[in-house]
């Protein structure tokens, strides 16, 4: 079960991107991290939409073959799926691994899947597989995902509430995910309320570099004085 955050903290996640929390974690961590986030490259159905800000809600997927089970089957392990998705509190964000040894070739995101899954709470979805209906999708859900492809092929839910792994990250139900087009990163709810004060931290300490090095006749002396700058900003 998730340790359900406060709206405050929530909207302080929501107005920086992804890079900059991924910084911010290792500030309140004291050290540099090569874990915890996507490590291969997304594409997003919308680049300019703010960060998604949500707990996971997991599933696995495949399309390329059809399902060896009655088609009544399938739908309601479907439903069961969406069930699991409208049941969990706090805001969710779908993450679907597409298990086939080609992920992608059947897109089970696209419009009509959107519309459910924002009519359930979810905020937006990561997937290595596939999606479609570019242009006919809802504006503020953002996709993060692996592929376009024109077909849904043979897709469906092949289990739901369980770990996947996506783009190299391992994902479990009730995770919490910050994600934008640069890829997702899991917070530690045990550090998440530390996050907004490093968050402006972050943002305070690359001030002095960035003006330094926007100002005309910057040189390398300039930029030794505004690391140095930057060091003593607490």
């Amino acid at each position: 079960m998730e340790q359900l955050l406060s709206s405050e903290i929530f909207a302080a996640l929501e107005r920086v991107d992804t890079p900059t929390v991924c910084n911010a974690i290792e500030l309140v961590l004291g050290r540099r991290t090569a874990e915890g986030f996507t490590t291969q490259p997304v594409l997003a159905a919308h680049p300019n939409l703010p960060a998604v800000v949500g707990y996971a809600r997991t599933g696995m997927i495949r399309s390329s073959q059809p399902a060896q089970e009655t088609p009544e089957a399938v739908r309601q392990r479907r439903l069961a799926y969406y069930r699991y998705v409208a049941a969990q509190p706090g805001p969710a964000v779908a993450v679907l691994q597409d298990g086939d040894p080609r992920p992608g070739l059947g897109a089970f995101w696209g419009e009509v899947n959107v519309a459910i899954h924002k009519g359930l709470g979810v905020r937006g979805v990561l997937t290595n597989g596939s999606m479609r209906d570019l242009g006919a999708i809802d504006p503020g859900f953002q996709i993060l995902a692996g592929a376009i492809s024109p077909s849904h092929a043979f897709v469906r839910i092949e289990t739901y509430d369980c770990p996947v792994e996506v783009f190299g990250l391992t994902v479990r139900p009730g995770d919490l995910l910050h994600a934008d087009r640069h890829g997702a990163v899991i917070i530690d709810p045990q550090i998440a309320a530390e996050l907004p004060r490093a968050i402006d931290l972050v943002t305070r300490k690359e001030a002095p570099v960035l003006r330094a090095a926007r100002s005309p006749g910057f040189t390398v002396e300039n930029l030794i004085e505004a690391w140095g700058e930057a060091e003593d900003v607490h």
